[in-house]
């Protein structure tokens, strides 16, 4: 790389204090993106003299001129950190509330949680429009990851029953070689089967149940958006009876709204305590076929409730068959921050304990729904 080019690259960087050093002049179009970064990044330093001192301050037009801005100078992805910092920084969040503002973000999942949060208090001729920008984040998560969830549920289904008299399309092979090896005959040179084993044909009837309880605290509001959005996906499959529970220290069930994911989204109300346990409680009263259900329980595990009525929930519904599954986050964001200690105490319970990223969620639930070991499932499958 050029020495002029570096130059003017670390003067992107660290900003108009830098000219001494860098001796960096720069052209109308670096000048414009320069602005477009001190307004967020040397906002918080207020120093006097410099270019990057003002901010965006308190007005919403220059928000949403900046918005715009910073459309033109960054790739999408750029953008999403950029306006995610804004409101981590700058306190714009309040800006968020304004449709104007909302019409020119550009819609990620983090956006997406931020409106949640602010559902509440958001003003009436906002929420039109929040809609639609949490709908735009919704079709573009269901393009990427629905189809991919249905096609991997609905494969662990059909092999999910076996028979003893199946068509021949319909013959696991692996397993009939495998149950035959006694009957191989020397003369002929090949196995005999005694028996065959096979794939039941589908079965148009519900086949599983699936219970999603989801805890709603503010830690949790990527974890809410993809399991809304898969709990809808899930819904939608006839040979499952998908629940969908919501909690915090309250416990709301959203099954009936499940044929709208946004629906779903705006049921939600982020922030607030937490209480496992009333949520397991209520999700007991669900389950009708404990050996026929997977429940996904997805929270950080800070329980403000009872612990030990926590824990007797999760071993009784463990040893009465049911498939009980802890995600500690279901987010792209790493390493969560989740209680230890309770974790521990689940994962001893027999109880997989681990936080997992929305591409590997649908197949996480092929394998529960297939009764796989989920902890060795994991421990292949998640770094």
């Amino acid at each position: 790389m050029p020495d002029d080019e570096r130059m003017r690259r670390w003067r992107m960087v660290l900003g108009s204090e830098a000219d001494p050093e860098t001796g960096s002049e720069l052209s109308s179009a670096d000048r414009s993106v320069d602005a477009a970064l001190a307004a967020l990044y040397d906002a918080e330093r207020g120093e006097p003299g410099t270019k990057r001192s003002a901010g965006l301050g308190s007005s919403a037009p220059r928000v949403a001129r900046w918005l715009g801005d910073i459309r033109q100078y960054f790739p999408s992805t750029v953008v999403q950190v950029m306006q995610r910092d804004a409101v981590e920084r700058l306190g714009i969040t309040r800006m968020l509330m304004e449709p104007e503002l909302l019409n020119a973000v550009e819609p990620d999942v983090h956006l997406v949680s931020t409106l949640l949060a602010l559902n509440e208090v958001m003003p009436e001729e906002t929420k039109q429009t929040a809609r639609e920008v949490v709908g735009r984040v919704v079709a573009e998560l269901e393009a990427r990851l629905a189809e991919r969830t249905r096609a991997a549920v609905t494969g662990a289904l059909d092999r999910a029953g076996r028979t003893g008299r199946p068509r021949h399309s319909d013959i696991d092979w692996d397993r009939t070689i495998r149950a035959n090896l006694k009957h191989f005959s020397p003369t002929l040179g090949t196995i005999v089967p005694d028996r065959l084993v096979g794939y039941a044909r589908r079965n148009h009837s519900v086949q599983r149940d699936v219970v999603l309880a989801i805890d709603q605290s503010g830690s949790m509001a990527e974890s809410v958006v993809y399991a809304s959005l898969f709990g809808a996906v899930l819904g939608s499959m006839r040979a499952l009876r998908t629940s969908l529970v919501v909690f915090d220290t309250s416990v709301v069930d959203l099954t009936e709204e499940l044929d709208d994911p946004v629906d779903v989204l705006f049921g939600t109300q982020l922030g607030g305590g937490t209480d496992i346990n009333r949520a397991v409680a209520y999700c007991e009263q669900l389950i009708t076929r404990p050996g026929e259900t997977v429940m996904v329980l997805i929270s950080d595990l800070y329980e403000g409730g009872i612990r030990e009525e926590l824990l007797r929930r999760a071993r009784n519904l463990v040893e009465s068959g049911v498939q009980l599954i802890a995600l500690l986050a279901l987010s792209d964001s790493g390493t969560p921050s989740y209680d230890a200690e309770n974790a521990a105490a689940l994962a001893d319970l027999g109880v997989p304990t681990f936080a997992c990223t929305p591409e590997l969620f649908p197949d996480l639930m092929a394998a529960a729904i297939r009764r796989d070991d989920i902890s060795a499932w994991a421990a292949s499958n998640i770094d």
